[in-house]
Formats: structure tokens, sequence, C-alpha cells
């Protein structure tokens, strides 16, 4: 296994912690709960990367509430990195 593949199942890895940021979000995490110290530890890891794009990328607003689509953007990135490193 070369530095590439390595890299690629690091960035793999991330996205799958992302997809599970954006799944727990969905399920109300009450302080004190394992739940909630799993959501914190995932907000911890992710916001580094997802906040600056946030910056760039507003939220929608689709009727009453906002969609946070920074988690699509960087995963959308993500794997456009993996693809070419995975080939090569």
């Amino acid at each position: 296994m070369n530095a590439l593949n390595v890299i690629a199942y690091v960035v793999e890895a991330y996205v799958i912690v992302l997809i599970a940021r954006a799944l727990l979000s969905w399920l109300p995490a009450r302080p004190g709960t394992p739940l909630h110290h799993v959501v914190r530890a995932l907000d911890m890891v992710t916001e580094p990367v997802l906040r600056p794009v946030r910056r760039v990328l507003p939220t929608v607003r689709a009727g009453g509430m906002g969609i946070d689509l920074s988690i699509i953007v960087v995963i959308v990135i993500a794997e456009l990195v993996v693809i070419p490193l995975l080939r090569g």
C-alpha cells in the first residue's frame, strides 16, 4: 500500500465521519447522554473543515428552516480528490 492509498483511505474515513455527523444531527442529543458525547466529538473533528465552507456558502432557506449544504460540498470535494488517487 503506497502513501496515496493511505491518504485516500483517510479521506474516505473522514467522509464517513461527515455522513455520521449529518445523520446524527437529526436526532435529539440531550446534554449528558452518550449520544451527546458522540455528537460533540464529531463536531470537534468536522467543524474546522466545515466552518470555512459555511462562511462562503450561506445557509439555504427552505420554508421556515435553513439547510446547511457545507457537508455536501466538503464530501463532493473529498470524493473529487480521492477518485484520482485510487485510480492512480
